[in-house]
């Protein structure tokens, strides 16, 4: 992926005074024009590294405690017409949109509406002092294969993200915060269908409205599904069409027909992405000590003198070379 496409920033980069102040302007620019207002605006920190997509953006934010308003001034000066929906991974969130108020923790999901007036209260966790942190998720209006006033009635409504299309929609949202720097700038048109399609699903099940969906939409869905389950099953060595396609309830040949029309077939895309985790392992410093047979292992090579063949293959040069030759230019 280009640089470009990834940006992290920390309130750390101004001094201290000014950090609340930094960050208020940076959630109006990211997001959308809020007031915010702080207990200890002194004592202020902030991050947020954000991956920027084909119509969308996916943010990680780790913050301290602090209060946001949306109210209809703030619409009436920018309305990007977003719905966003987000995760939350620590700390608790109070969420107050259409009447409807909720409160969230670790593992829970809501959405909120950028065209509405919105007010949020963002509380660490007391006993352990850690900031708060969520990955929030950019759902253009226009974008969304589902009627707008249905969606509204889900606002400011706690789900979770810990189990069916939820634990998928947020597996998916983790790993691409992960991995981003590891996809390449071709991918990202089909990261951005994946994200989309996944949180449509995720969305309509809430509504139970999955009708409401395209055929074309459940079939990105399930495709979705399945690249979630590749990515995160790489290091399995038993990993292959038959078992994806047991896991996902359809045949082979069915798992085959979805593959057809990209660039890659699915053992293809799996052989693809592990030589991608094995490279970037390679060029990690910090991954010195391990040897070339551990982390072809680590990504499900069962033989060494396979994977060195296929790596050769696919970037030009044995491992040890590719490593050596990084080693050389990291002195």
């Amino acid at each position: 992926m280009s640089k470009s496409c990834v940006v992290s920033i920390s309130a750390d980069v101004v001094p201290a005074p000014d950090r609340f102040d930094w960050w208020a302007q940076l959630v109006g620019r990211e997001v959308m024009p809020v007031s915010v207002s702080s207990e200890h605006p002194e004592r202020f920190r902030g991050t947020c590294e954000s991956v920027a997509l084909p119509g969308a953006k996916v943010s990680m934010f780790d913050f301290s405690a602090m209060s946001a308003v949306r109210t209809l001034a703030h619409i009436r000066r920018h309305d990007p017409e977003d719905f966003y929906l987000f995760v939350v991974h620590e700390g608790s969130i109070g969420l107050e949109q259409r009447r409807s108020l909720t409160w969230l923790g670790a593992g829970d999901m809501a959405v909120f509406d950028t065209s509405r007036p919105l007010e949020c209260a963002f509380r660490e966790h007391r006993e352990q002092g850690q900031p708060i942190r969520l990955t929030l998720m950019q759902l253009p209006r226009a974008s969304l294969p589902l009627p707008s006033d249905k969606v509204d009635r889900l606002l400011a409504s706690r789900f979770s993200g810990r189990a069916g299309s939820g634990a998928l929609l947020t597996q998916y949202l983790a790993g691409l915060l992960a991995n981003a720097a590891h996809c390449g700038p071709a991918e990202l048109p089909r990261l951005s269908a994946v994200g989309r399609d996944l949180a449509a699903t995720f969305l309509a099940g809430r509504l139970d409205a999955r009708d409401a969906l395209s055929p074309e939409t459940r079939r990105q869905a399930l495709l979705a599904r399945i690249d979630v389950f590749i990515e995160h099953h790489l290091g399995d060595p038993e990993l292959r069409p038959a078992t994806i396609a047991a896991h996902h309830h359809v045949s082979v040949r069915l798992l085959h027909q979805l593959f057809r029309d990209r660039p890659e077939t699915v053992g293809a895309t799996i052989r693809r992405r592990r030589l991608e985790r094995c490279r970037a392992d390679l060029a990690d410093p910090r991954l010195r000590h391990r040897t070339i047979g551990e982390i072809a292992a680590r990504w499900g090579f069962r033989h060494p003198a396979d994977f060195s063949r296929a790596f050769r293959a696919a970037y030009g040069a044995a491992p040890s070379e590719f490593r050596s030759g990084n080693d050389a230019r990291m002195r």
